[in-house]
């Protein structure tokens, strides 16, 4: 068994031992009041969606009305699931638009792959549901300009899938920054160094039975079925995925933007938005297997002008079988008093000398992300990463990255239009340059 199938293998036997974990935790969920209840439907059935199901069904103000995959293999699991946690069975469909159409539902979560983020977003949107959506919030930059427009338009709630924000980790964090106990900080740090493994080169075959390969593609270019651009690994294809750096990098990034963004502001430089410059070294340097993006990457970010001027560099080492700074995945914000490391169940902050200035740790679970979203659909406020503000910025950061490390130079952001200056080749990547009908990009 190959590393990648070793790895796919027991990402399902975890996702089976967890589900039966979780009903064993929570037995089946008292809920509340039916009238209190927010309806929710849930396109995916499997990997993240899988957790997703259990998290929803699992809240007691949330009733999981319906579960839509196109893949009837993975169907029931979700459906069983939901069942056995909140006493009420789901209904499936194969079609995530009967959940759209369905006007019970108040909210969907779209827990699809990177290419089947925008449209069933959009589309909801314009039904008036809020939305979860997993990250990164696109496949591309154009899809997320356009999923934020369909919020502000319609008025909706929408919070990314970056768990992390809603953690008592990230968020205590964060506040420690904002004492400016750093000092002055002018340099962050993100990197994933989590040991993978090659995915080979198998050929081409047919779409396993049960499966609705031709809607699985959807507004991606047509291709022959292969298990390398399937269930799993269609992330590291540009037609479907954003690399690990989407896949990934999105949590380490936006971790890292959260505690740089209340430092820059404790010590009076403002919050530091979206970066001006771009830059990216990296390739195919290590694996030789299918996959398009790059295993190795470093990506420099730089914010700001002058002496406010901040650099946040992302680091890729998806071969490497140790961390950095004690953390396999991580980020950190270093000041001229002190530094502080973000990892996925704890943080802490160093001195001169190594003295500990803060810690404080917690696990990544979307339990609390997910409460955050029932609470904000309720109140209509931002939820902690909601799709203008947080989600849709970090997850511009990963595409840009992307496309600085494809064309290979340093690209000028203008934030304002979210496009490159005076760069046609890197703004040919912004968005799809087809959508395969009938899936088309939804005008807002």
């Amino acid at each position: 068994m190959q590393n990648q199938d070793r790895r796919d293998f027991l990402k399902t036997g975890s996702m089976v031992a967890a589900t039966g974990a979780v009903v064993a935790q929570f037995g089946t969920v008292a809920k509340a009041a039916a009238s209190e209840r927010v309806r929710v439907g849930i396109v995916g059935a499997g990997g993240r969606a899988m957790s997703l199901i259990q998290t929803f069904s699992a809240n007691e103000s949330v009733e999981v009305v319906a579960i839509a995959d196109l893949d009837s293999n993975r169907l029931p699991m979700g459906l069983e699931t939901s069942a056995k946690l909140q006493g009420k069975k789901p209904r499936g469909e194969s079609d995530f638009r009967k959940l759209i159409d369905d006007k019970t539902i108040d909210a969907l979560v779209v827990g699809t792959p990177d290419h089947w983020h925008a449209i069933p977003t959009i589309l909801a949107c314009q039904a008036g549901k809020d939305v979860y959506v997993e990250k990164p919030d696109s496949h591309d930059i154009v899809e997320g300009m356009r999923m934020v427009a369909a919020m502000r338009k319609h008025q909706r709630i929408v919070q990314m899938g970056s768990q992390h924000r809603s953690t008592k980790r990230l968020q205590s964090a964060i506040e420690f920054a904002k004492s400016g106990a750093l000092g002055r900080v002018v340099v962050a740090k993100a990197w994933e160094s989590a040991k993978q493994g090659p995915i080979g080169f198998p050929k081409d075959s047919t779409p396993p039975s049960g499966v609705d390969y031709d809607m699985w593609i959807g507004p991606a270019p047509k291709r022959p079925f292969n298990v390398n651009r399937f269930h799993g690994r269609w992330r590291w294809f540009y037609d479907f995925g954003t690399g690990d750096l989407g896949n990934d990098g999105v949590h380490r990034l936006d971790m890292a933007v959260a505690v740089l963004n209340a430092a820059s502001v404790a010590q009076g430089d403002g919050p530091i938005g979206l970066p001006s410059t771009i830059f990216a070294n990296g390739g195919k340097w290590y694996f030789d297997d299918a996959q398009e993006f790059p295993d190795t990457l470093q990506v420099n970010y730089e914010y700001g002008t002058g002496k406010q001027t901040k650099l946040l560099t992302y680091e890729m080492r998806v071969w490497a079988p140790y961390g950095y700074l004690g953390e396999s995945e991580g980020s950190a914000v270093f000041g001229d008093k002190g530094y502080i490391v973000v990892g996925n169940e704890r943080w802490a902050a160093y001195g001169k000398g190594g003295q500990v200035l803060g810690k404080g740790e917690g696990d990544s679970h979307e339990t609390p992300h997910v409460q955050n979203f029932i609470e904000c659909i309720k109140s209509r406020e931002k939820p902690y990463c909601d799709l203008e503000t947080v989600g849709h910025p970090a997850s511009i950061m990963c595409h840009a990255g992307n496309i600085a490390a494809r064309v290979g130079r340093k690209l000028t952001l203008e934030p304002s239009t979210e496009t490159f200056v005076n760069d046609a080749e890197a703004n040919a990547l912004r968005g799809r340059p087809e959508y395969r009908k009938p899936w088309i990009l939804p005008e807002v």
